[in-house]
């Protein structure tokens, strides 16, 4: 009865890692071999303070979760110490804290992940880590949407102080 109790635990664990890749708009998987705890704990704040999920789990059980999430091809990095960050919300956000991260401790080894429910490699997390941040992109489409009002706006007061200068 023991190992029926086990096998259902684990189906029950294979399920909800296939449903969190499935609805996760970004899953960052990471090879944390050579980080210490405080490093660990440290990573962890940074991401749940972003919303992030960050867990350590079984190579074996995240296979079966690809497979039941047609995602297959994330199963080449499955390989050693894997760690992965799901965000339901924020594409970039794990990609960013992950890529930060890993610049300040060479231990932590990005791997790969699921953008949008495409399997990317290492470089494609890397471009989308070296994106500006969400607020970062409004502000610059925001920028872009005043410039004409502004430069229109420079326009008329130029008329205005040369026809003041001419009378």
């Amino acid at each position: 009865m023991a190992n029926a109790k086990i096998i259902q635990e684990k189906q029950q664990s294979v399920t909800e890692i296939a449903t969190k890749l499935r609805e996760s708009s970004s899953t960052v998987v990471a090879d944390y071999r050579g980080l210490n705890v405080a490093q660990v704990t440290e990573l962890r704040k940074q991401l749940r303070a972003a919303g992030i999920e960050f867990q350590v789990l079984k190579n074996s059980l995240v296979r079966r979760a690809t497979a039941s999430a047609e995602l297959s091809q994330l199963d080449e990095v499955l390989s050693g110490p894997t760690a992965i960050a799901f965000s339901k919300e924020d594409a970039v956000a794990p990609a960013k804290i992950l890529n930060d991260f890993a610049k300040k401790n060479d231990a932590l080894k990005i791997k790969g992940g699921v953008v949008e429910g495409q399997v990317v490699g290492f470089e494609q997390i890397k471009a989308l880590a070296d994106l500006p941040s969400r607020e970062g992109l409004l502000s610059m489409l925001l920028s872009v949407l005043q410039a004409p009002m502004r430069n229109f706006a420079l326009a008329v007061k130029a008329v205005g102080e040369q026809k003041e200068q001419q009378a």
